[in-house]
């Protein structure tokens, strides 16, 4: 007799949960299956999703349409579910293809459209990816948590939780202003495609997965409903015959209780399991990076960092600014600050590099680590560029910052995979960093439709986008991807699947380290992302002192060491110290993730954290008082430990003590004589040893 696959797998799961205290309760497995099963795939079943066509619902014309239905095991401990409507007149064929998660409450869905007639097919219209209604069964009201997008602003990632009362509603989207339509998966203050919509005794996590315009409607009824949409913003459409296009994945992760941080650590527990990418069958490791030049004439610089006993994972080759790695001389932009805009022509710079990256690259390898080069293939800044004069059919409108190279033209598509294939074999890269800088990529794909097509030029500019990377990635195992979009704007699941953003927010970086909410505002994107997102980067793009430097601590981290910065006693000494203490705490952050105070970006303030990994006994506390507060000390109440267990304390600053679980999560005072200060405190069980 085959094990059951909720056996099977979850005995192979096991090592991977264990990271997390938070786990499923069988309850919780069984309701989503419920759910999966009543709403998804029972033959009677009111599909997940809507359109209409030819005028007519989703829901009057399917239930008349050929139905067939199909099972396959994936592997990691998941198993894909496929329900298929035809339409034998026209060739309309509708497609659910869902994927169910041992050991995990979780269900996802991708629906595809294909014509497979002769003519093009009637009218489509509406077409939600996700189109459900759930109630209120118990008193009470739905609250709606989530986080804002990012807008590089210290508020980016500010988390929010609304209440839905009778007859409100709540619209999230990129940003659209008249004409001028964002096309970044996770811009903007109602930007973020996740969200936990909470209910009395419960809940469910929803994930949008789509690069490009999509948009969710919460629209809450007079009595105790709420109905639920989401599906690309824009689709009112002909398809030709032969033609497919897909709507954004859709995520749905139930939860019991009302314990909202406890949901949030079942999804990242799901996240670090089943989305982190893989690269050779390993999850993404913490990182850090330092920034360099590219060329053999540089490694001292490198050297400088080997000598005092830094070896950084990744050397990270970014666009330059005014001293860019590719051909940029003599584009529209001139301003020294701006020349980087001028893309378009993806080859190495011979007068800059004779030889390519390729000596750097493979010297940087034989030293341990990695090397990373920036890329933005996307947007052509340069009329003059080899795009913009070779291939001019291939490029849409854009804006001042450039057109838009479409990834939807599949001879556009074939050249970048080739392209930055033979780049990544001819130039050694590790990494591959993919930017989207310039604006309103939604635009330049409306502009492209035609009146009946309204919504296909996005489609198969995404569906374009996820082959090019899933295409280089398969190349190339080896390969790791850094997702970019002017910062943090485009991080929706689909992408992070793929990718890891090494700059979560161009918040982090150089152009704004004047700013005053600087430091404050990377602990407040710290403090909303991580509920979210368990793998993100930052990078410090200053040195002053531990405040400073600690508010960067995170996943992927980095210094922007400029010039000969050993000569400097005081930046030596912190960029040492921010080095060797990420070492110490960063893989404790894919673990679970507890918020110790309110969210905050008053100088007033204290703020503070706990990432904690069950699995090894193990956490990291992180406080700050910053630059006003009043206050010397802040009592935290720790969460997720064993009460009976006892747990060293090691202060980072000097000393050590020693509490049971049960006294750290009654409260633990925490105190900082100076302002602003930072205090990072490493937890570990003790092992008891038997007389």
């Amino acid at each position: 007799m085959k094990p059951s696959f909720t056996l099977l797998t979850a005995l192979l799961l096991a090592p991977l949960a264990a990271l997390h205290a938070a786990t499923p309760t069988s309850q919780e497995n069984s309701i989503a299956q419920q759910w999966a099963q009543s709403k998804v795939f029972a033959d009677n079943a009111k599909a997940p999703f809507s359109f209409s066509v030819g005028g007519k619902s989703s829901s009057e014309v399917l239930r008349d349409w050929k139905r067939t239905g199909a099972e396959c095991d994936l592997g990691a401990q998941r198993r894909e579910r496929t329900r298929t409507w035809t339409d034998e007149t026209s060739g309309l064929q509708v497609r659910l293809v869902a994927t169910e998660y041992a050991g995990f409450p979780v269900v996802e869905w991708t629906v595809w459209l294909k014509n497979t007639g002769k003519a093009d097919t009637a009218l489509i219209e509406s077409i939600q990816g996700l189109d459900f209604a759930v109630e209120c069964e118990n008193a009470g009201e739905f609250v709606l948590h989530g986080v804002r997008g990012d807008s590089c602003l210290p508020e980016s990632f500010r988390p929010y939780a609304l209440k839905l009362g009778p007859d409100a509603m709540k619209r999230c989207s990129p940003p659209v202003a008249g004409d001028k339509v964002s096309g970044k998966s996770s811009d903007g203050p109602d930007g973020w495609p996740y969200w936990n919509l909470q209910r009395p005794g419960g809940g469910i996590i929803l994930a949008v997965g789509w690069p490009g315009q999509w948009e969710a409607t919460f629209a809450r009824d007079h009595e105790h409903g709420l109905r639920v949409k989401a599906g690309q913003q824009l689709t009112h459409l002909v398809l030709k015959p032969g033609e497919e296009m897909r709507t954004p994945s859709i995520t749905l992760l139930f939860w019991q209780g009302g314990d909202v941080v406890r949901a949030q650590n079942l999804w990242r527990s799901w996240y670090v399991t089943h989305v982190l990418p893989r690269i050779e069958g390993a999850p993404q490791a913490p990182t850090t990076q330092i920034q360099v030049d590219g060329s053999l004439a540089n490694w001292p610089n490198v050297q400088r960092y080997l000598d005092t006993g830094i070896k950084p994972d990744i050397c990270w080759r970014d666009a330059g600014g005014g001293n860019t790695w590719y051909p940029s001389a003599g584009g529209p932009f001139t301003d020294p600050k701006k020349i980087w805009l001028n893309t378009g022509t993806w080859e190495v710079d011979a007068a800059k590099y004779p030889q390519g990256f390729r000596p750097f690259s493979d010297k940087v390898r034989a030293n341990g680590m990695q090397f990373l080069l920036w890329f933005e293939p996307e947007r052509v800044g340069d009329p003059h560029s080899w795009l913009g004069k070779q291939h001019p059919e291939w490029l849409m409108p854009g804006n001042s910052a450039g057109d838009v190279l479409n990834l939807g033209d599949l001879a556009a598509l074939k050249w970048l995979i080739e392209h930055i294939d033979g780049m990544v074999r001819s130039q050694g890269l590790d990494w591959y960093r993919e930017d989207l800088n310039g604006g309103n990529y939604g635009t330049a794909w409306r502009k492209h439709d035609a009146p009946d097509r309204q919504g296909i030029t996005e489609n198969l500019y995404v569906q374009g986008h996820l082959a090019f990377w899933d295409e280089l990635r398969r190349r190339n195992p080896h390969l790791r991807i850094d997702s970019c979009a002017s910062g943090g704007r485009r991080n929706d699941l689909e992408t992070m699947r793929r990718a890891v953003p090494l700059l979560r927010s161009d918040w982090s970086v150089t152009a704004f380290a004047k700013e005053p909410l600087q430091v404050e505002g990377n602990q407040a994107q710290t403090y909303g992302l991580s509920s979210w997102l368990p793998w993100q980067g930052a990078g410090v793009p200053f040195f002053t002192d531990s405040y400073a430097v600690r508010s960067y601590y995170i996943t992927g981290f980095g210094m922007i060491a400029a010039g000969d910065w050993t000569k400097n006693e005081q930046k030596r000494a912190d960029t040492i110290r921010g080095y060797r203490e990420i070492r110490r705490l960063s893989h404790l952050m894919l673990g679970d993730y507890f918020p110790l105070t309110a969210y905050s970006l008053d100088k007033t303030s204290w703020i503070a954290w706990q990432f904690h990994r069950a699995d090894l006994g193990e956490g990291v506390v992180q406080a700050f008082r910053r630059p006003e507060a009043t206050s010397e000390t802040l009592t935290v109440k720790l969460r997720g430990l064993d009460s009976q267990q006892r747990y060293e304390i090691e202060n980072l600053d000097g000393g050590k003590e020693v509490r049971t679980g049960a006294e750290l999560m009654l409260g633990f005072d925490i105190t900082l004589r100076e302002k602003p200060a930072a205090a990072v405190l490493l937890l570990k069980a003790i092992k008891e040893t038997k007389p």
